[in-house]
Protein backbone atom coordinates (compact mmCIF):
# COMPACT_ATOMS: atom_id res chain seq x y z
CA UNK A 1 0.00 0.00 0.00
CA UNK A 2 1.26 3.44 -0.80
CA UNK A 3 2.30 5.73 1.98
CA UNK A 4 -0.20 8.28 2.80
CA UNK A 5 0.93 11.95 2.39
CA UNK A 6 2.16 13.85 5.17
CA UNK A 7 2.59 16.95 3.19
CA UNK A 8 0.10 17.89 0.14
CA UNK A 9 0.46 21.02 -2.37
CA UNK A 10 -3.26 21.17 -4.12
CA UNK A 11 -2.51 23.97 -6.89
CA UNK A 12 -0.75 26.11 -4.89
CA UNK A 13 -0.16 29.61 -6.65
CA UNK A 14 1.50 32.75 -5.37
CA UNK A 15 2.68 35.69 -7.34
CA UNK A 16 4.67 38.70 -6.39
CA UNK A 17 4.20 42.24 -8.06
CA UNK A 18 6.89 42.76 -10.94
CA UNK A 19 7.68 45.77 -13.17
CA UNK A 20 5.22 44.71 -15.77
CA UNK A 21 2.41 42.87 -13.64
CA UNK A 22 2.27 40.19 -11.23
CA UNK A 23 4.77 37.54 -11.54
CA UNK A 24 3.99 34.06 -10.81
CA UNK A 25 6.59 32.40 -8.37
CA UNK A 26 4.70 28.98 -8.11
CA UNK A 27 2.02 28.27 -10.62
CA UNK A 28 -0.50 25.67 -10.23
CA UNK A 29 2.11 22.98 -8.12
CA UNK A 30 0.27 19.81 -6.71
CA UNK A 31 2.57 17.29 -4.96
CA UNK A 32 2.32 15.04 -2.61
CA UNK A 33 5.41 14.07 0.26
CA UNK A 34 5.13 10.66 2.17
CA UNK A 35 5.96 10.33 5.86
CA UNK A 36 9.29 9.39 6.07
CA UNK A 37 10.48 10.77 2.62
CA UNK A 38 13.69 12.80 1.82
CA UNK A 39 12.16 15.01 -1.17
CA UNK A 40 15.20 17.44 -3.00
CA UNK A 41 13.93 20.46 -5.22
CA UNK A 42 16.11 21.57 -7.59
CA UNK A 43 15.87 24.22 -10.17
CA UNK A 44 17.54 27.20 -11.35
CA UNK A 45 17.07 30.51 -9.80
CA UNK A 46 13.74 31.94 -10.03
CA UNK A 47 11.99 28.60 -10.29
CA UNK A 48 10.09 29.17 -7.20
CA UNK A 49 11.76 26.39 -4.92
CA UNK A 50 12.75 28.91 -1.91
CA UNK A 51 8.96 30.34 -2.45
CA UNK A 52 7.93 26.84 -2.21
CA UNK A 53 9.25 26.27 0.94
CA UNK A 54 8.37 29.31 2.68
CA UNK A 55 4.85 28.31 1.43
CA UNK A 56 5.42 25.22 3.82
CA UNK A 57 5.54 27.17 6.93
CA UNK A 58 3.50 30.37 6.18
CA UNK A 59 6.58 32.84 6.38
CA UNK A 60 4.99 33.58 3.24
CA UNK A 61 1.22 33.01 2.20
CA UNK A 62 -0.09 31.62 -0.85
CA UNK A 63 -2.94 32.85 -3.11
CA UNK A 64 -4.59 29.88 -3.78
CA UNK A 65 -4.72 26.56 -3.44
CA UNK A 66 -4.37 24.50 0.20
CA UNK A 67 -1.15 22.88 1.44
CA UNK A 68 -1.79 20.44 4.23
CA UNK A 69 0.29 18.50 6.78
CA UNK A 70 -1.19 15.04 8.27
CA UNK A 71 -4.14 16.21 6.60
CA UNK A 72 -4.84 19.37 7.97
CA UNK A 73 -4.90 22.68 6.06
CA UNK A 74 -2.25 25.07 7.02
CA UNK A 75 -4.61 27.96 6.69
CA UNK A 76 -6.18 26.99 9.87
CA UNK A 77 -2.92 27.17 11.67
CA UNK A 78 -1.81 29.79 13.75
CA UNK A 79 1.85 30.36 11.74
CA UNK A 80 4.27 30.75 15.12
CA UNK A 81 2.43 27.67 16.29
CA UNK A 82 3.28 25.88 12.63
CA UNK A 83 6.30 27.18 12.62
CA UNK A 84 8.02 25.74 15.90
CA UNK A 85 6.57 22.40 14.83
CA UNK A 86 8.94 22.53 11.42
CA UNK A 87 12.47 22.32 11.95
CA UNK A 88 14.48 24.47 9.05
CA UNK A 89 18.26 24.90 8.32
CA UNK A 90 19.21 27.27 6.28
CA UNK A 91 22.59 27.70 4.37
CA UNK A 92 25.20 29.39 6.90
CA UNK A 93 23.38 27.73 9.75
CA UNK A 94 21.45 31.30 10.51
CA UNK A 95 22.68 31.09 14.29
CA UNK A 96 22.19 34.09 16.34
CA UNK A 97 25.72 35.57 16.75
CA UNK A 98 25.52 36.53 20.46
CA UNK A 99 24.09 33.10 21.60
CA UNK A 100 25.73 30.44 22.69
CA UNK A 101 26.01 27.09 20.43
CA UNK A 102 23.80 25.89 23.89
CA UNK A 103 21.26 28.88 23.62
CA UNK A 104 20.47 28.52 19.98
CA UNK A 105 19.97 24.61 19.99
CA UNK A 106 17.68 25.66 23.14
CA UNK A 107 15.83 28.43 21.95
CA UNK A 108 12.58 26.33 20.05
CA UNK A 109 12.40 23.87 23.66
CA UNK A 110 12.41 27.26 25.54
CA UNK A 111 9.88 29.10 23.52
CA UNK A 112 7.69 26.75 24.32
CA UNK A 113 8.35 26.17 27.61
CA UNK A 114 10.50 23.30 27.92
CA UNK A 115 12.12 23.44 31.89
CA UNK A 116 15.69 24.48 31.25
CA UNK A 117 17.00 20.83 32.62
CA UNK A 118 14.84 19.41 30.23
CA UNK A 119 16.48 21.91 27.70
CA UNK A 120 20.32 21.22 28.75
CA UNK A 121 19.88 17.29 28.42
CA UNK A 122 18.44 18.08 24.87
CA UNK A 123 21.36 19.95 24.18
CA UNK A 124 24.13 16.99 25.10
CA UNK A 125 21.81 14.97 23.26
CA UNK A 126 21.77 16.90 19.95
CA UNK A 127 25.73 17.55 20.50
CA UNK A 128 26.28 14.36 20.39
CA UNK A 129 24.05 13.30 17.18
CA UNK A 130 25.56 16.03 15.16
CA UNK A 131 28.94 14.37 16.04
CA UNK A 132 30.41 18.08 18.02
CA UNK A 133 32.15 17.25 21.26
CA UNK A 134 29.78 18.94 24.07
CA UNK A 135 32.26 20.14 26.40
CA UNK A 136 34.46 21.86 23.11
CA UNK A 137 31.53 23.68 22.05
CA UNK A 138 28.65 24.34 23.66
CA UNK A 139 29.72 27.17 25.58
CA UNK A 140 30.90 28.95 22.32
CA UNK A 141 29.55 31.69 19.93
CA UNK A 142 28.70 30.73 16.61
CA UNK A 143 31.81 32.87 15.02
CA UNK A 144 34.29 30.96 16.57
CA UNK A 145 32.95 27.87 14.95
CA UNK A 146 33.82 26.77 11.17
CA UNK A 147 31.32 26.75 8.74
CA UNK A 148 30.98 22.81 9.28
CA UNK A 149 30.40 23.14 12.97
CA UNK A 150 27.94 25.91 12.39
CA UNK A 151 25.90 23.99 9.97
CA UNK A 152 25.72 21.00 12.50
CA UNK A 153 24.61 23.19 14.92
CA UNK A 154 21.97 24.76 12.85
CA UNK A 155 20.73 20.92 12.54
CA UNK A 156 20.98 20.03 15.93
CA UNK A 157 18.73 23.31 16.30
CA UNK A 158 16.20 22.23 13.90
CA UNK A 159 15.24 18.99 15.51
CA UNK A 160 15.45 20.72 19.14
CA UNK A 161 11.80 20.35 19.49
CA UNK A 162 11.56 16.83 17.84
CA UNK A 163 9.82 18.06 14.65
CA UNK A 164 8.48 14.95 12.50
CA UNK A 165 9.27 17.73 9.31
CA UNK A 166 12.48 19.41 8.20
CA UNK A 167 12.44 21.91 5.80
CA UNK A 168 16.49 22.84 4.05
CA UNK A 169 16.80 25.86 2.15
CA UNK A 170 20.36 25.44 0.52
CA UNK A 171 22.14 23.65 3.67
CA UNK A 172 25.55 22.74 2.89
CA UNK A 173 26.05 25.29 -0.06
CA UNK A 174 28.11 28.08 1.62
CA UNK A 175 30.58 25.03 2.21
CA UNK A 176 33.76 23.67 1.34
CA UNK A 177 33.60 20.14 -1.45
CA UNK A 178 34.67 17.85 1.68
CA UNK A 179 32.68 19.09 4.19
CA UNK A 180 29.52 19.67 1.98
CA UNK A 181 29.59 15.58 1.42
CA UNK A 182 30.62 14.66 5.19
CA UNK A 183 27.65 16.71 6.49
CA UNK A 184 25.36 16.04 3.83
CA UNK A 185 25.48 12.04 4.48
CA UNK A 186 25.77 12.71 7.83
CA UNK A 187 22.12 14.29 7.41
CA UNK A 188 20.78 11.58 5.71
CA UNK A 189 21.81 9.40 8.19
CA UNK A 190 20.26 11.11 10.68
CA UNK A 191 17.43 11.62 8.76
CA UNK A 192 16.45 7.63 8.48
CA UNK A 193 17.58 6.98 12.05
CA UNK A 194 14.87 9.40 13.18
CA UNK A 195 12.39 8.69 10.81
CA UNK A 196 11.99 12.74 9.66
CA UNK A 197 10.42 13.97 6.57
CA UNK A 198 12.58 16.03 4.57
CA UNK A 199 12.32 19.24 1.63
CA UNK A 200 15.93 20.02 0.76
CA UNK A 201 16.19 22.94 -1.50
CA UNK A 202 19.48 22.67 -3.60
CA UNK A 203 21.22 24.24 -6.66
CA UNK A 204 23.11 20.74 -7.04
CA UNK A 205 21.44 18.12 -9.17
CA UNK A 206 24.25 15.85 -8.18
CA UNK A 207 23.70 16.33 -4.41
CA UNK A 208 20.11 15.99 -4.81
CA UNK A 209 21.08 12.64 -6.77
CA UNK A 210 22.97 11.42 -3.97
CA UNK A 211 20.50 12.28 -0.86
CA UNK A 212 17.00 12.33 -1.97
CA UNK A 213 14.44 9.56 -2.27
CA UNK A 214 12.47 11.58 -5.20
CA UNK A 215 13.28 14.84 -6.77
CA UNK A 216 11.08 17.65 -8.11
CA UNK A 217 12.29 19.75 -10.52
CA UNK A 218 10.98 23.07 -10.89
CA UNK A 219 11.07 26.00 -13.55
CA UNK A 220 9.41 29.06 -13.75
CA UNK A 221 7.19 28.32 -10.75
CA UNK A 222 6.12 24.87 -12.19
CA UNK A 223 6.90 21.56 -11.53
CA UNK A 224 8.53 19.75 -14.50
CA UNK A 225 8.81 16.57 -13.07
CA UNK A 226 9.06 14.46 -9.75
CA UNK A 227 10.54 11.21 -9.49
CA UNK A 228 13.49 9.05 -8.26
CA UNK A 229 16.96 9.46 -9.57
CA UNK A 230 15.96 6.44 -11.94
CA UNK A 231 13.07 7.76 -13.22
CA UNK A 232 14.57 11.27 -13.94
CA UNK A 233 17.35 9.49 -15.56
CA UNK A 234 15.39 7.99 -17.96
CA UNK A 235 13.14 11.30 -18.64
CA UNK A 236 12.65 12.61 -21.86
CA UNK A 237 11.19 16.21 -20.73
CA UNK A 238 14.08 18.70 -22.25
CA UNK A 239 14.60 20.32 -19.58
CA UNK A 240 15.48 17.40 -16.74
CA UNK A 241 17.85 16.16 -19.67
CA UNK A 242 19.36 18.95 -19.50
CA UNK A 243 19.76 18.91 -15.84
CA UNK A 244 20.74 15.22 -15.82
CA UNK A 245 23.20 16.19 -18.15
CA UNK A 246 25.68 17.65 -15.69
CA UNK A 247 26.09 14.51 -13.35
CA UNK A 248 27.01 12.78 -16.57
CA UNK A 249 29.03 15.12 -18.12
CA UNK A 250 31.24 15.27 -14.81
CA UNK A 251 30.95 11.74 -14.31
CA UNK A 252 32.92 11.30 -17.94
CA UNK A 253 35.19 13.86 -17.07
CA UNK A 254 36.42 12.23 -13.71
CA UNK A 255 36.61 8.36 -15.55
CA UNK A 256 38.67 10.13 -18.11
CA UNK A 257 41.47 12.21 -15.40
CA UNK A 258 41.39 10.15 -12.38
CA UNK A 259 43.33 6.80 -13.31
CA UNK A 260 41.37 3.39 -12.32
CA UNK A 261 42.11 2.22 -9.02
CA UNK A 262 45.08 0.15 -8.92
CA UNK A 263 46.38 1.17 -12.17
CA UNK A 264 50.09 1.11 -12.84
Amino acid sequence: MPRTPLIAYDHVRKSFPGPAGAVAAVDDVALEIAEGEFLAIVGGSGSGKTTLLRLTNRLIELDSGTIRIAGEDISGLEPVGLRRRIGNVFQNGALFPHMTVAANIGITPRLLGTPADEIAARVDELLDLVQLDRKAHRDRLPDELSGGQRQRVGVARALAARPAIVLMDEPFGALDPLTRDALGGDYRALHDRLALTTIMITHDITEALLLADRIAVMRSGRLVEVGTPALLAASREPYVTELMSTPRRQAARLKALLPESGAA
